[in-house]
This record gives structure tokens, C-alpha cells and sequence, in this order.
């Protein structure tokens, strides 16, 4: 439950990523495809596929030069699209049945292909300067195969891609997920965070501290944020890093037992991917030293004797038993940093350390990490017992999975912080079917409504707005938009009145979101 099951079969769903700068001329038509999902598929399929993609994006460029080609809803199929980078597109099509025509939420699965994007950036830098690199596409596609498909394994359950659907209405993907502090522990966790960067010996690092699967603080943009925040919670967080562990995040929607035996249809997808790039890539064979890693590969993380997280996925240090730190990429100055990860019970702290400032690689990083807990800054408590503190303190006032829940009410609200937060997945199911339904129409007309209101002349974009609708089964479904801040409502007793409804949105307002959305 939760999303719209697609078969893997080409018919079900099928991503492509292609170049618009590549594969103009005839004969050279394959140049431009740089992803296919599934990858057995004859390549006529394929060129058939973006060739169509391709027309549609030049056709709705005659009367939107400017704004890109989002979605067209065709009779049998959606075509989802999003410009990844200039002229580099991702379009996904997915086949529309009795289910997934009211299930499909269309901006859901733009947010996937954005959020598989900022990965991919996030470890190997953007497409284009891979393409400059390489300019026969080999090394690109190398590296797009093995890590999409990782990607969309946690999408598999059984032998079926389980799609965003109208089932997750209240949630919101290209956020990060915060947690409430108080007074106290936010001034410790502020502290920590001081220490961490005198400990590391350099002005330029960033560090994201995470309790549980929620962010606690970052000195990080928000665009490497999210990016960073959302690796973790996939693989990083103590949820992600036990097996069969549940969490309430929608990034880890599905167990570990019911991923075994989907994966081998996704894996099998990948190594006929393998034998397909590499038949049309030979400048790849000419270059041994071309070895892919696959930071998406699920259960390659550890924890460390000393606390940091390891992995094996990008080898060991020149032979020796210690694993290679990973590199990752700030999106705005592509600057490379180490990616350093300490775990203590339920707190993960990860550092991100500028490349230029470590002089002997790995030796000299481990001298890093060691500064970190010993830590080397004068009239300081070392950053090891800073960060039992901060545990400690965060433990306490934590409530549970179900902190965020109030009672009577299913709610999602983002603010124009890229934050969110929402009512606990388990009380989101409890949900009739017609409310999320209701709740899934209602989100796809805001959205319609606030690109139409930034598509005018208009200046301001974020107008207030209020949207009351009753479902088939008596439930009131509220949408309203205050100061760039969003707030979607379920209210599921059948007796209550517009007017009852209303002034439950007031007191929630007033209660949890500083009188923001209150109509006074």
C-alpha cells in the first residue's frame, strides 16, 4: 500500500535519459541516449521512445519557449518530464490502468526524477562534465546504469515498481524532515557544531548532524542538504543501516524481506545494461582504471571500531585494509569534499571535508577523524563526549515515531524553506480511500494554481489560497497557502461542517504553525 504498482515489463513504466546535443546526424542516432529503463529493450524501442519524447519537447516550446514541457497526459500513457540540466533530459512514461489513472501523482514522479538527479550529482558531479571528460558517452553511462538501477530497487516490491500514488498525498518529496528542539539542546547542538569545525582544522567544512531520520542542523545550502539528507536517511541513519529496520520516513517505504527476490529482476536489468554499454563503448575497454561505484548498493555500510561509518564500495587505500573515504560534489561550487560519518546510537554526524585541504589522502584524513574525537581546540570538551551530550538531551525530548501526530488531524505542511513535516506514515493509512483520493486531486489543482500564478505577469507568486473540498465519503479536504508556506489537511468525521472545519484549521494554526494560515 502506498504507491501504484507498475509491472517492470517495457509496457509499465519506462525512464529514459538523452542528450538533445548528441545523435543529430543519421546514423549516429544512439549517441544521444545516455539511460534506458528497461535496458533489454530492442534499441528501435528505445530511439521509438525519445523520439517521441523529443518532438513533444520541441512542439511545446512553439508556445512555451520558456517553460519547460512538464507532463502530457496521452490516452494510454503520462510522459513525465524534467530538463535534469541544459538540453539533458529525464522523461519517465508510465502506462495508465483503472488504478494508476486516479493513482499517479504526476508532480510525485518529476520529484523522483529530480531527487535520482541530485544523487547521481551529489557523488559524481553533473552529467555535462562527465560528458566533457568523455565525450563518447561511455564513461556517462557506466555510471548511470548500476546507480539508477540501485535507485529504483527501493521502489520494487515483489516483481512490480510501486510508484508515488495518491496514497502519499501528505507526504512531500525534495524535503528534508526536521527535528524540534529545545532551548537546551539546541544551544548544545549549536556547540557541537563549532567544535566539529575547529576539531577538523579548517574553516571551509560543512557538517549535518541527523537524530534518528530526522535533520537536526546543517551548514550546508539547501539544495546539498537535501541532496546529503537524503542519502542518509536511505543508507546512512541507524534505520537505514539495520536490516528489516522500519522508519517513518517515505524514503524507506519498503522491509528488507520484501526486496530479495525483486532484486534480481532489477539486476538483471542492470547486466544486460552492462553488456549493452560496454558493445557500444569500447573507448571504456581501452581504460582499466575506469571503475564504477555504486554508493546506492544496499547493506555496503558499517560501523567502525571508532565510531565512523565505512564502506567497501569505493575499495581500500592503496591495498591495505582501509576503506577509501567517499568524495562528493557541493552542487553550486562542485567543490569535492571527503564525506566523513560518525554514528552514536541514534545521533549521526556527517562531515564533509574539502579535498584541497587534505595532503596525504586517506593517512591524512584519519588524522582528521581522529582530531574529531580527541578533539584539538583549546578550553574544549573533546567532540566525542560533546556528541553523548547532544544524544542524550535529543533522546529525551524525543516522543517516538509518533511525535508529530495530532490527534484529529492528517496533515502535511512545507514551508518555503524546502522543510516539511506530516502525520506519522501509520496514521496517514488509516485514511479512507476516497480522502486520499480527494487530497490527491486537490494537490495536483494547487499545483496548477501556483504555475499559473508564477507563469503571469504577476510578481508575487506566493498569493494566499484556500481550498475547501468535501469527499465522496463526508470528509473535508483543506489545501491553504500563506507567505510561501503550505498546509494540506484531512478532517474524516463525517458530522463535522464547513464552518467546524474551518475553525479546526484556525486552532492548528494558531497552535502549530504561529498563526500562519489563520484567515484573520
Amino acid at each position: 500500500m502506498g504507491m501504484a504498482s507498475v509491472n517492470t515489463a517495457s509496457e509499465g513504466m519506462q525512464l529514459c535519459i538523452f542528450d538533445l546535443r548528441r545523435g543529430q546526424q543519421e546514423g549516429q542516432e544512439l549517441d544521444k541516449i545516455l539511460f534506458f529503463f528497461p535496458a533489454d529493450l530492442p534499441f528501435a524501442t528505445q530511439l521509438s521512445v525519445i523520439g517521441l519524447s523529443e518532438g513533444l519537447i520541441t512542439f511545446t516550446r512553439i508556445f512555451s519557449p520558456d517553460a519547460a514541457c512538464e507532463v502530457i497526459e496521452a490516452e494510454r500513457h503520462s510522459h513525465v518530464f524534467f530538463e535534469a540540466e541544459s538540453d539533458i533530459w529525464m522523461v519517465m512514461v508510465v502506462e495508465k490502468s483503472k488504478e494508476s489513472k486516479a493513482a499517479c501523482q504526476v508532480d510525485a514522479l518529476r520529484k523522483v526524477l529530480k531527487e535520482v538527479h541530485s544523487l547521481f550529482v551529489l557523488f559524481h558531479g553533473t552529467m555535462r562534465s562527465m560528458l566533457e571528460k568523455e565525450t563518447s558517452g561511455g564513461l556517462i553511462r557506466s555510471h548511470l546504469y548500476p546507480f539508477i538501477t540501485d535507485y529504483l530497487s527501493d521502489f520494487l516490491i515483489g516483481k512490480k515498481l510501486q510508484l508515488p500514488s495518491f496514497h502519499d498525498c501528505l507526504m512531500e518529496r525534495g524535503t528534508v524532515q526536521m527535528l524540534t528542539v529545545g532551548r537546551e539542546a539546541a544551544i548544545e547542538v549549536q556547540s557541537l557544531v563549532k567544535v566539529l569545525e575547529c576539531s577538523a582544522g579548517t574553516t571551509s567544512c560543512y557538517s549535518l548532524v541527523l537524530f534518528q531520520d530526522l535533520l537536526v542542523s546543517t551548514t550546508l545550502s539547501p539544495d546539498d542538504t537535501i541532496s546529503l539528507f537524503t542519502y542518509a536517511v536511505l543508507r546512512l541513519t541507524p534505520h537505514a543501516l539495520s536490516s528489516g529496520a522500519t522508519s517513518w520516513s517515505y524514503l524507506q517505504r519498503t522491509n528488507a524481506g520484501s526486496q530479495v527476490p525483486a532484486l534480481s529482476t532489477i539486476t538483471n536489468s542492470g547486466s544486460v545494461s552492462d553488456n549493452i554499454y560496454r558493445s557500444r563503448d569500447t573507448s571504456l575497454d581501452q581504460d582499466n582504471n575506469c571503475q564504477v561505484k555504486r554508493p546506492l548498493h544496499h547493506n555496503r555500510w558499517f560501523r567502525g571500531n571508532d565510531g565512523f561509518l565505512a564502506s567497501d564500495i569505493w575499495g581500500a587505500d592503496n591495498g591495505s585494509q582501509t576503506s577509501v573515504t567517499p568524495i562528493v560534489y557541493l552542487q553550486l561550487t562542485e567543490e569535492r569534499m571527503y564525506l566523513c560519518a560518525y554514528q552514536y546510537k541514534s545521533l549521526t554526524i556527517i562531515l564533509l571535508v574539502p579535498v584541497s585541504s587534505i595532503l596525504n589522502g586517506e593517512q591524512g584524513l584519519s588524522l582528521v577523524k581522529q582530531q574529531v574525537l580527541e578533539n584539538v581546540c583549546v578550553l574544549s570538551v573533546p567532540a566525542s563526549l560533546k556528541m553523548l551530550r547532544v544524544e542524550e538531551k535529543l533522546s529525551k525530548g524525543w516522543g517516538g515515531e509518533n511525535a508529530y501526530h495530532v490527534s484529529g488531524y492528517r496533515y502535511l505542511l512545507v514551508d518555503d524553506e524546502r522543510v516539511s513535516r506530516a502525520s506519522p506514515p501509520a496514521k496517514v493509512m488509516t485514511l479512507a480511500k476516497d480522502s486520499l483520493l480527494a487530497m490527491s486531486k486537490l494537490r495536483e489543482e494547487v499545483n496548477l494554481e501556483k504555475k499559473a500564478k508564477c507563469s503571469s505577469s504577476e510578481v508575487n507568486c506566493d498569493k494566499e489560497l484556500e481550498i475547501c473540498v468535501r469527499a465522496k465519503n463526508g470528509a473535508w479536504v483543506i489545501a491553504r497557502t500563506s507567505r510561501g508556506k503550505e498546509l494540506y489537511m484531512v478532517l474524516e468525521k463525517a458530522s463535522e461542517t464547513l464552518l467546524y472545519a474551518s475553525d479546526a484549521v484556525e486552532k492548528f494554526s494558531n497552535r502549530y504553525c504561529s498563526g500562519v494560515f489563520s484567515l484573520d
